[in-house]
């Protein structure tokens, strides 16, 4: 969930996609500016957190980088319950990759927290030549399905930070209720930046 205090946000945010698209290089390299050329498989999950400015607010997340091969899938509701925001991955040279992305997307919507911020990332965008999933293919399946879209490269950092302040973004904010007993979660609309606007 995200929790809020002076204007610092609290995001739990997790990425799930199949095995190989590249969860955690994307991670690596928005956490730590880093590429592996071999990033070994993760086992179960790994963690990692890392601080945005944005202009009226600073958002802390709290990345869970799940495990890809089927036979962890069953411990991916550990890692999405009660996460505010999910990067489904998916790599761009496979059309497999982008089928489980769905499968992702469809359990997302029927398990996941309602309000949570669903990215969805074509990663890989450097092997333009070994390209399978066109970008408005996912854009489109993006929109139907009520996710924002990014082509990214954890290889040359195309995109990579974008998609991570385009979901602090569009985090909902909390804002004080007029009666003091409780919250009120209102989503401010979002600014557009040009990071979405870079494949549109």
């Amino acid at each position: 969930m995200a929790t809020i205090a002076n204007n610092n946000l609290n995001a739990k945010l997790v990425l799930l996609g199949d095995m190989g698209a590249g969860k955690s290089s994307l991670v690596l390299r928005f956490v730590k500016g880093q590429f592996l050329e071999f990033q070994e498989s993760t086992i179960g999950a790994a963690f990692f957190s890392q601080t945005l400015a944005l202009n009226d607010a600073t958002v802390k997340f709290e990345i869970w980088d799940t495990a890809g091969q089927e036979r962890y899938h069953s411990l991916a509701p550990m890692y999405y319950r009660g996460a505010a925001a999910a990067i489904i991955v998916y790599d761009i040279s496979t059309t497999e990759s982008f089928e489980r992305a769905k499968k992702w997307v469809q359990e997302l919507q029927k398990q996941g927290n309602p309000n949570m911020v669903m990215a969805l990332a074509g990663n890989k965008a450097d092997l333009e030549d070994k390209r399978k999933v066109t970008a408005e293919e996912a854009r489109s399946y993006a929109e139907e399905n009520g996710l924002f879209f990014m082509e990214t490269s954890a290889k040359t950092a195309i995109n990579v930070n974008d998609i991570f302040y385009e979901i602090a973004r569009k985090l909902p904010r909390a804002q004080p209720a007029q009666n003091p007993t409780g919250m009120v979660l209102v989503d401010r609309p979002a600014e557009r930046s040009q990071a979405a606007a870079c494949c549109s």
